[in-house]
């Protein structure tokens, strides 16, 4: 069983990777909204080409040197702390877990290979929820580096008992991993745990067990009986994941079962001839089907990034297709249609709050775009950001840029992180979908929470006004948090949604004066408090030269303090007002 420990434990080491690469192709190399997506997507191709000159080297050679620098990546990646070393430590790794991946289609036996592909799915995403959803490289300490140096040390044991087999797995097999990948890293992670509380716990274990079943599913060896059923679940869980932004846990079983399933049967038939060939292929399609998803975000396509899941997931499915079963799949369509049933179930809410009422008439705020959690040195900082955030008691915290499983970054839920650590109720608001967007925290009296849409002019990031109204001192303060993206355009669109005595804030993309920023606040009746306490300015975080992030008040608010935190735990700088209630 030492092959498909490795293969597992490969899988494992690089989507440990990939999960540092991406994040910090937009933190370090570039910068997310500045640099061109093109100048990005032509770096980050090129750690995925570079592995087609394993076509050049023996199997066994790739496999070995692969794996090593693979191993030695992966504890280098723990030493390092952000920057450059992190970037290109991490790009390395991933192109040598794919070079050693293409070492392992050639040598590992049919029957490992379909039992390891489904289980190095499942344990990478059920280790990233079990703990926190923050990675070991994340964290501090010497405690991240046991478990990283005895995995590291069990995947050289495992990879150094491959030996060569006259029954590769088909090329079709090995061609699904890399699009499954992509799946998996987008949708089994802590997207389909997303509530409006404190903490999404109550469907954390369901979630990991969903995930146990994709690994019993390559144990039991029964796929293939109504085998036309695979490829029918794949394409129905990719249809829910295109149309809804995310999976539901009611709808996350059949994303599991068609995903493994399909994985199971597409490694049934003749042994495959180029299966190392198939791999390079399919790790390019994760490549294209990432650079396109996200890029869409940046790049005005001309049509909707929900299709590349879609696409991803016909080709999963296309390869568990088996020509002479085709005539038996009527019956197993009629019961995806049923099953699709499940696409209506009630989505799950988080728990609801009265909140504590609280006698004073002041009340502290916070605004903070926090950049998906990334801070100068491309390092993810939310557990600084909510320490940091806790030692100035608020009471009203409003995070911008809050990704809650973009797989670009990294599959991390900021908000429960932050609000989990702080202790403070959170309501989401979606912008650019369903995972990327604002969020307000607070532990007052919530009356009333809304988000409105913001009108874009073909600006391809979404932007939304979430309007919340909380009690303090036993009187209603509505709180307006937005992000906007198209500001000349956008702005106009706040006086609608703003109370009569209100606070509105976030990263505006406004300097102080504006026309746009000085039209609103004259049409509002808003006052900039921060011009009496120095105007600071809030960005680039590293040299601030200008202030984009603001709060501004109504009449009947007043700041009793102002200022503007030098912490590097983002490219913007936090602002925080002390305010009374007139």
């Amino acid at each position: 069983m030492r092959p498909v420990a490795a293969v597992t434990l490969g899988l494992l080491l690089l989507m440990d990777a990939v999960r540092v690469l991406l994040p910090s192709l937009i933190t370090i190399y570039g910068r997310a909204g500045d640099t061109p997506p093109e100048q990005l997507g032509l770096f980050a191709a090129l750690w995925f080409v570079l592995p087609l000159l394993a076509l050049l080297l023996p199997a066994r050679w790739a496999l070995l040197g692969g794996g090593a620098v693979l191993a030695v990546g992966r504890v280098v990646l723990q030493a390092t702390d952000g920057g450059l070393p992190q970037l290109y430590v991490s790009a390395v790794s991933v192109t040598a877990g794919i070079v050693f991946l293409y070492g392992s289609a050639q040598l590992v036996t049919r029957s490992h290979a379909r039992l390891a592909l489904p289980l190095g799915l499942a344990l990478s995403p059920a280790l990233h929820l079990s703990i926190g959803h923050l990675d070991l490289v994340w964290r501090d300490g010497l405690l991240p580096w046991i478990p990283t140096v005895l995995v590291c040390a069990a995947f050289a044991w495992a990879a150094l008992g491959v030996t060569e087999t006259a029954e590769p797995a088909p090329g079709r097999l090995w061609f699904a991993l890399g699009p499954a990948l992509l799946l998996a890293g987008m949708y089994l992670g802590p997207s389909a745990l997303i509530g409006n509380g404190v903490t999404p716990g109550d469907r954390l274990w369901p979630s990991l067990a969903l995930l146990a079943a994709l690994a019993v599913l390559a144990l039991a060896g029964t796929a293939g009986r109504p085998a036309q059923l695979a490829p029918v679940l794949m394409v129905v869980a990719a249809w829910i994941a295109h149309d809804d932004g995310r999976l539901q846990v009611a709808t996350l079983p059949i994303f599991v079962l068609g995903l493994g399933w399909c994985l199971r049967v597409a490694g049934d038939g003749p042994a495959g001839r180029r299966p190392g060939g198939a791999l390079l292929a399919g790790m390019i399609v994760f490549f294209v089907g990432t650079f396109v998803y996200y890029a869409a975000y940046d790049l005005a396509l001309g049509f909707d990034n929900a299709y590349v899941v879609l696409a991803l997931g016909l080709v999963v499915a296309a390869t568990a297709v088996r020509l002479p079963d085709l005539p038996g799949t009527l019956p197993a369509v009629a019961a995806a249609l049923a099953v699709l049933a499940l696409w209506a179930f009630p989505k799950p809410s988080g728990t609801d709050s009265p909140g504590l009422a609280v006698a004073r008439d002041e009340f502290t705020l916070i605004t903070y775009n926090i950049r998906m959690g990334f801070g100068l040195s491309g390092t993810l900082d939310l557990d600084e950001i909510a320490d940091w955030a806790a030692s100035k008691k608020p009471d009203v915290v409003l995070l911008s840029e809050v990704d809650r499983g973009w797989f670009l970054n990294g599959g991390h839920d900021d908000l429960d992180r932050i609000a989990t650590r702080l202790g403070m109720h959170y309501s989401f608001a979606p912008a650019a979908d369903e995972l990327w967007g604002d969020a307000v925290l607070t532990n007052l009296p919530v009356r009333d929470i809304q988000s409105m849409p913001l009108i874009t002019a073909g600006y391809p990031t979404g932007a939304q006004a979430q309007t919340v109204t909380v009690e303090v001192g036993g009187r209603p303060v509505g709180i307006v948090n937005t992000h906007l993206q198209e500001p000349g355009l956008q702005s106009a669109a706040l006086r609608a949604v703003t109370p009569r005595t209100a606070v509105l804030a976030g990263d505006l993309n406004l300097t102080p004066d504006d026309p746009a920023l000085v039209t609103m606040m004259e049409k509002i009746g808003l006052t900039d408090p921060l011009k009496d306490f120095g105007d600071p300015p809030t960005s680039p975080a590293d040299d601030p030269v200008k202030r984009i992030d603001h709060v501004l008040l109504t009449e009947g608010l007043t700041a009793v303090s102002a200022e503007v935190p030098r912490v590097p735990f983002s490219d913007h700088l936090p602002v925080v007002v002390r305010i009374r209630v007139n």
